[in-house]
């Protein structure tokens, strides 16, 4: 069934967009709320004529954006996240993780509306849009750095393995030497 918004719905869009929705969602939580009018021709005509009332509705939401998008430009986003010995997180960073460290920051934020390019598995910086209004878009950086103790962690972890490598070479070398001067002295016998 579609719908015309005469509100802006969570999750859904903004005033003035004509979607496409459940019957029973309309009928049950749209109508009800004034959220929402059918899109037929006679509605459609009507909400051309509201298109005035409409528009400073529109207007004072792409302001709200606007402000938003202002907030958002300057700020660096920093998660802290468990690394792999790799150095891959464990699981990617998804918009909700993002979400609720603007919200620390004092930035309220739909997750819907973050967008992220590919997806995040490893240590680094990263651009991030967030989708405000219909032509307004933010962007901001997303920092992802590792935990300090599990960073000192990994570098125990990294010497250990370097110090086993470098036992393991040395045995080797010794193992060769050895053998090296086995056969020398077996030549010198005969």
């Amino acid at each position: 069934m579609k719908v015309i918004l005469t509100e802006k719905v969570k999750s859904l869009g903004t005033i003035g967009e004509i979607v496409n929705v459940s019957a029973g969602f309309a009928r049950n939580f749209l109508f009800p709320k004034k959220f929402a009018i059918l899109a037929d021709d006679k509605n459609s005509n009507v909400l051309k004529d509201k298109q005035k009332a409409l528009a400073k509705k529109v207007a004072v939401e792409k302001d709200a954006a606007l402000a938003l998008k202002k907030k958002l430009e300057g700020i660096t986003v920093e998660l802290i996240k468990k690394v792999g010995t790799n150095g891959r997180l464990f699981g990617a960073v998804t918009s909700q993780d993002i979400v609720k460290e603007l919200e620390k920051q004092g930035v309220i934020l739909e997750r819907r509306l973050v967008q992220v390019e590919g997806s995040v598995k490893s240590l680094g910086t990263y651009d991030v849009k967030a989708k405000l209004f219909s032509d307004v878009t933010a962007t901001f950086k997303l920092k992802v750095a590792i935990d300090a103790a599990m960073a000192e962690e990994l570098k125990k972890q990294q010497a250990e393995a370097q110090r086993r490598n470098a036992d393991k070479k040395a045995k080797a070398e010794a193992l060769k030497a050895e053998a090296a001067k086995a056969a020398e002295e077996a030549a010198n016998a005969e």
